[in-house]
């Protein structure tokens, strides 16, 4: 075994490890951040035309994660056996630098102030007997006005755009009324809106909705941000989600970050190296390094450091934090323990209109984050003391652009027959003249939905794969169903031939063999209380103090947001207070 020192390490090259290796090293600690994964720059990954291949991209997976070597085994209930999840479709976690922050779609949100304090605001308005049994809602323990200037060093490093509504208190703009006050505007103008958006826009706010265009980490003109990194302008090529943008237009870590990062000095970058471990101390209090495993060589390396970030995918820092006997992890019968507990994912379903013959919605066409959304049902926006469910879900045209592989396996839809020249009349009519509208929902967590060691199945490096209990719940199946019914008045009012409205349907369980999102969330989430939370406001272990864990392994519940914003806004948060607050004198930055 090989044994080396540094600062401080991190632990995977995504949008968190990536802020994290430049905030410290601009703290003037040496960093060395390990990588699973191949190195990625976007000069290669993202070269024309062979960057737009949908077969070598979306169908062959280059960017996702070898699930092959590592994987999770998956269950909807206690009761079940789980099975390895062996061919990518429900999410897609990404391997190698960049991590899921190269493959992303852009679209940037904040964060719904009322969410950041869902369990207090839930039962400040309807009691807590209105909380489902079973039911795990939980505060953050951080609030809107501390993050925002996080939220707003995110937009101009990432080079969003977006259209504000109120920046310090004042009107400014047309974008959504329920968006949470800004202290700046977005760094780039809204993108355009394609012409399904348009349509979307004008219905919604005929029936009496309040439509805005997508905040994108898309750049609608060309941008230096605060590194000193270039972006040019999207094409509205339609090639984001599972593609490295060839155009430099799609913010990432590969473009927005570490160009810069690798000319410091300070900076170490090693890849195809799979960490194994945090090493920890003999009381198990202290980190004292990794153990890795060089995956060129099959040799195991331990790198020492004093300060450790865990900041890979969602489930990849809990599996981590299991494998190495940091806090304890979480047993749905006793309900103790908080590794593992919290585990969330997203609602999302998709329902289609068909315009007139004479509207060309241009399917082609489009941008990841580009597009037009309501928030009239999301978060605490709308009553929901009727209606008896926590949650809620924005609602959006994001046209990204379909490509023809997607367009021919997606099929017609609707009616139609399912092959021959029905079929084919159909699906020229469908790429022509439709438009799909989805509900992108909160998803809350519950007691016996959570994350924890498979006893049966083990990875490639002989470690226990990771053990995900997850199904659909029947608060957030009713969120779904009432939401969508409010999409239905829309699609009447563009004057739609024909619609086809999706959603949950009752006792309906998780099939992971249908792509869903890549938004996973909690299993080591922040709170006030460490028998309820496996890191403090902070992102800081309340077990081993010189371990942060950085991701959306931090939420407590599922938001109808796309999670990246946040996750991109915790970080830096966090990466502040270790500047300012624990490097100065490192230990618990919060009294357990």
């Amino acid at each position: 075994m090989t044994t080396k020192k540094t600062d401080a390490i991190v632990i995977g090259a995504g949008w968190a490890g990536s802020i994290l290796a430049k905030e410290l090293t601009e703290a003037g600690l040496s960093v060395t951040v390990l990588e699973r994964g191949e190195d990625r720059a976007t000069a290669v990954e993202g070269d024309y035309p062979t960057s737009i291949d949908e077969l070598r991209g979306a169908i062959r997976h280059r960017l996702f994660q070898n699930l092959s070597q590592s994987t999770v085994t998956i269950r909807n209930t206690m009761d079940q056996d789980a099975v390895p999840y062996r061919r990518l479709a429900a999410f897609l976690p990404g391997e190698g630098v960049g991590g899921a922050g190269l493959h992303w779609s852009g679209v940037h949100f904040r964060v719904a102030p009322d969410d950041l304090a869902l369990r207090t605001n839930v039962i400040a308005r309807y009691g807590k007997n209105f909380i489902p049994e079973g039911m795990n809602l939980q505060d953050y323990d951080v609030t809107y006005e501390e993050l925002e200037p996080f939220f707003d060093k995110a937009e101009k490093v990432f080079g969003t755009s977006g259209e504000p509504y109120t920046i310090k208190g004042k009107v400014a703009g047309t974008g959504n009324p329920f968006a949470p006050d800004r202290s700046d505007a977005f760094p780039l103008p809204a993108m355009k809106d394609v012409y399904s958006a348009t349509v979307f826009k004008k219905a919604a706010a005929n029936v009496g909705y309040h439509p805005y265009s997508l905040p994108a980490a898309n750049a609608s003109a060309q941008y230096t941000n605060p590194y000193g990194v270039q972006m040019g302008p999207c094409n509205f090529c339609g090639y984001c989600s599972g593609y490295d943008c060839y155009m430099y237009s799609k913010a990432s870590p590969n473009v927005n970050i570490l160009p810069a990062l690798r000319q410091d000095p300070k900076f170490t970058l090693i890849t195809k190296a799979h960490v194994l471990k945090v090493d920890l101390d003999s009381d198990g209090k202290k980190a004292t390094g990794v153990t890795y495993l060089d995956l060129n060589t099959n040799q195991q390396v331990q790198l020492k450091a004093d300060l450790v970030i865990i900041s890979a995918f969602q489930f990849h820092n809990v599996h981590l934090m299991l494998l190495s006997g940091i806090g304890e992890p979480y047993d749905p019968v006793k309900n103790t323990g908080t590794i593992g507990r919290n585990f969330v994912y997203q609602t999302i379903t998709t329902s289609r209109a068909w315009l007139p013959s004479k509207q060309y919605t241009n399917l082609f066409v489009g941008a990841g984050g580009a597009g037009v959304a309501i928030d009239d049902f999301n978060s605490m926006n709308f009553d929901h003391g009727p209606l008896g469910f926590v949650g809620g879900s924005p609602v959006w045209v994001n046209q990204a652009g379909v490509k023809p592989i997607a367009a021919a396996i997606g099929g017609p839809a609707g009616n139609a027959p399912t092959w021959g020249e029905g079929y084919k009349d159909a699906m020229v009519e469908t790429y022509r003249h439709s438009l799909t509208i989805d509900a992108h929902g909160s998803n809350m967590a519950y007691r016996d939905v959570y994350l924890d060691l498979d006893p049966t199945y083990k990875d490639a490096y002989g470690q226990a794969l990771l053990r995900m209990t997850f199904t659909w719940k029947d608060n957030d199946i009713r969120m779904n169903q009432y939401v969508v019914s409010k999409i239905e008045p829309i699609m009447k009012e563009m004057g739609a031939t024909r619609y086809a409205l999706g959603h949950l349907h009752a006792n309906e369980l998780f099939d992971t063999r249908r792509y869903q999102t890549t938004h996973l969330g909690g299993g080591a989430v922040m709170g006030a209380d460490p028998k309820t939370s496996a890191v403090n406001r902070y992102l800081q272990s309340w077990d081993v103090s010189n371990v942060f864990v950085i991701g959306a392994s931090a939420f407590p519940q599922g938001m109808g947001y796309n999670p990246t914003g946040m996750v991109a806004a915790l970080a830096y948060w966090a990466a502040y207070h270790i500047r300012t607050t624990y490097l100065k004198n490192p230990g618990p930055m919060v009294q357990a």
